[in-house]
């Protein structure tokens, strides 16, 4: 018969080996993956690599569309300069900053709609209905249409003299003359916020959708015996299981929505009222032809898309109690 002793020796000897094996096994999974990335961060480095580094060098220098060969390195002088008493730069420009708070705010509210309602919609497409097949199709529709198309068909339903929305709304008694619904300042940015939300729903269902197939049927089935209310299995049962998609649908909107561009563009084109930081670069480097200056802010905006994402990931990792 096997004493304790002798069992802790034998357990003593396999441990080593089991720990080797183990760690022989993450070793090759760590060279897999690499394997499989490489070429990946190779094609990252030749599109997306080269283009960065020329952003960041023009934002140094005074470069002009016309003339990039000819540019002269002027320092930070593109971004914050003192001369004869007064602070010139992208850091001093009111409009930049106007474009920062649209664009967070934007973002902000946009992201969350879309999370709210995107979950809403999943819900309902994960009930046992007739049709639930084409339903989860015709879904899909807003996602599927380019996003160029659906601005401009947004701006003819919008329009205040012969847009659909207004003559709904009149014919409802909801308002009593038509509104300009992406001329007016009070307006412009709330009717962009709801064509991007109508736009991205499906993306931030369909994520969540595939969460919710994947939930174990157990769960659901104890809570309806105990008699638990369904609003209260949601947020202690669902919710918990479904954060991790939540968490990749959000990623993914935020990095889009903070870089936002064509649908805003298209509705609004430069007004102040509604310019993105991308807006606003594009403005610089293009209109008024100063591609140091709008370097600049594509470089601040990457620097800001980039600390939005690293704080985003590590507060997602804690609330998935992920180590390091």
């Amino acid at each position: 018969m096997t004493g304790p002793a002798n069992q802790s020796a034998s357990a003593a000897t396999r441990s080593p080996d089991k720990g080797y094996r183990g760690t022989k096994v993450r070793r090759q999974r760590v060279r897999a993956a690499w394997l499989f990335l490489i070429p990946m961060l190779v094609t990252l480095v030749l599109v997306a690599g080269w283009p960065l580094v020329r952003t960041f060098y023009f934002s140094f220098t005074d470069a002009s569309l016309s003339d990039t060969a000819g540019a002269m390195f002027i320092g930070i002088e593109n971004y914050l300069v003192y001369d004869d008493g007064n602070w010139y730069g992208i850091l001093t420009d009111p409009t930049w900053w106007t474009a920062v708070w649209n664009t967070l705010f934007f973002s902000v509210v946009s992201v969350s709609l879309e999370v709210v309602f995107g979950i809403i919609v999943a819900l309902l497409l994960n009930a046992e209905f007739k049709g639930r097949i084409l339903v989860r199709a015709a879904v899909l529709i807003p996602w599927a249409i380019p996003t160029i198309v659906s601005a401009k068909m947004w701006a003819w339903m919008l329009n205040d003299q012969f847009g659909i929305i207004n003559h709904l709304l009149l014919a409802l008694g909801v308002i009593d003359s038509p509104l300009a619904w992406t001329a007016d300042a009070d307006l412009s940015m709330w009717a962009v916020i709801m064509v991007d939300v109508w736009k991205t729903i499906p993306f931030v269902a369909l994520l969540v959708l595939a969460a919710l197939q994947m939930l174990p049927k157990d769960c659901y089935e104890a809570a309806e015996v105990d008699g638990i209310h369904p609003v209260k299995v949601f947020f202690r049962v669902t919710l918990p299981l479904i954060t991790p998609a939540l968490l990749v649908a959000v990623i993914f909107r935020l990095l889009d929505a903070l870089r936002v561009f064509d649908v805003i563009y298209v509705l609004t084109s430069n007004s102040t009222d509604t310019m993105t930081m991308s807006i606003y670069a594009r403005q610089q480097l293009v209109e008024f032809q100063d591609v140091g200056y709008g370097s600049a802010a594509s470089t601040l905006l990457f620097l800001i898309i980039a600390f939005v994402t690293v704080i985003y990931l590590y507060l997602g990792r804690r609330q998935l109690g992920v180590d390091q």
